[in-house]
């Protein structure tokens, strides 16, 4: 599905991978963060995503207000979870306004997974 912008030159179509590609690059950018994940639905493994496939970890829903982002991350150990989710909400949320024009109403962080290095 896209998301049609309309404007005095005329209409421009924005496709939800391009909104997902944005909203991946500018999350993983975050500190903290170690990438995105999907979950497999039959026996419920996260996968950690490559960067060509992180949309797949990322679900944009248009409402009628705007969008709605949902992000299923990985985080590393030992970094407070609440603050880089807000971190990530309030950039995202800012990237993608100031990028596109779009309104983004919500943008929902999912910490799937947390990765925990051994040093031993």
């Amino acid at each position: 599905m896209a998301i049609k912008i309309n404007s005095e030159y005329g209409d421009v179509l924005v496709d939800n991978s391009v909104i997902a590609s944005i909203a991946g690059a500018v999350a993983n950018k975050c500190y903290g963060v170690v990438g995105m994940v999907s979950r497999n639905k039959k026996d419920g493994i996260v996968n950690l995503l490559k960067y060509d496939n992180m949309t797949k970890g990322i679900k944009i829903d248009v409402v009628e207000s705007g969008i709605v982002i949902e992000l299923h991350i990985m985080v590393e150990y030992g970094v407070n979870i609440n603050v880089i989710c807000d971190s990530i909400i309030h950039n995202v949320k800012y990237k993608l306004e100031n990028k596109t024009g779009i309104k983004v109403t919500k943008v929902n962080v999912l910490v799937e997974s947390v990765r925990v290095q051994d040093n031993m």
